[in-house]
């Protein structure tokens, strides 16, 4: 029988996104480290265009604007750029069902295939911290005296996560193993229908009505953001008067 031995090769992911729900919410920026034997062999990290404004409540806990967003690249074209650079490894990240839910719901809206193994430090420090008041990446990084100086961003976020899982692995010992390895990841995922013809020439007729200009590639919408789209600018607006 094959002796179980930690991983030391994975991929760790962190996002930042506009909101916690993959189906309705956008991502923002995505953070990813490469580990190869242990060390760190790469890094990926980019922002992305969520094509709406950044929620002040995110502004605030992250510090991104609309500024730093606004014309990166598209979801579409960041996934596909993390999926080569994930290749075939397996993910890891703290609260990683989190995660793999927004990307999850990105490779449904490109129809890529995206099914991943995963490690979840989240899930292992509860069964080994089971002491701490709060086992968030944020008090664990303290319990173990790793850098947080740059909070909730993605890319330092993954290298935090990294550290961390180093640390579990040393606090874990080798009877505790069996926590670490890498378990198939679920989510279902909504299939999403691309914005329709007649939305695209509702929205730039109302575009052309009021004299705004709109802020989206349209062609990345989908039939519910559209439609979220139109209502507020009737809302803000009005409808087109004939």
């Amino acid at each position: 029988m094959e002796e179980k031995t930690f991983p030391d090769s994975y991929v760790v992911v962190d996002l930042e996104t506009t909101g916690l729900s993959p189906r309705e919410d956008s991502i923002l920026e995505i953070g990813a480290v490469k580990v190869k034997n242990g060390q760190v062999a790469g890094t990926y990290a980019v922002f992305v265009d969520p094509q709406r404004p950044v929620p002040e409540q995110i502004r605030q806990l992250t510090g991104i604007t609309d500024e730093m967003v606004r014309g990166q690249r598209t979801a579409s074209q960041a996934f596909e750029e993390f999926l080569t650079f994930c290749g075939g490894a397996d993910l890891m990240g703290h609260n990683l069902p989190f995660d793999y839910g927004f990307l999850k719901q990105q490779a449904v809206v490109q129809r890529l295939p995206f099914e991943k193994r995963g490690i979840d430090t989240l899930k292992i420090a509860r069964c080994l911290l089971d002491g701490l008041e709060s086992r968030s990446l944020t008090s664990l990084c303290a319990h173990f005296h790793i850098d947080r100086s740059r909070a909730h961003r993605a890319l330092d976020d993954a290298l935090a996560t990294h550290q961390l899982y180093c640390h579990l692995k040393e606090l874990a010992g080798e009877d505790k193993v069996e926590l670490f390895l890498p378990a198939p990841m679920f989510y279902r995922a909504r299939k999403i229908s691309p914005i329709t013809d007649s939305q695209k020439r509702y929205l730039k007729d109302l575009a052309k009505y009021h004299r705004i200009e709109l802020d989206v590639e349209m062609d990345s919408l989908t039939k519910s953001e559209a439609s979220r789209l139109i209502d507020r600018i009737i809302m803000n607006y009005g409808r087109i008067m004939r």
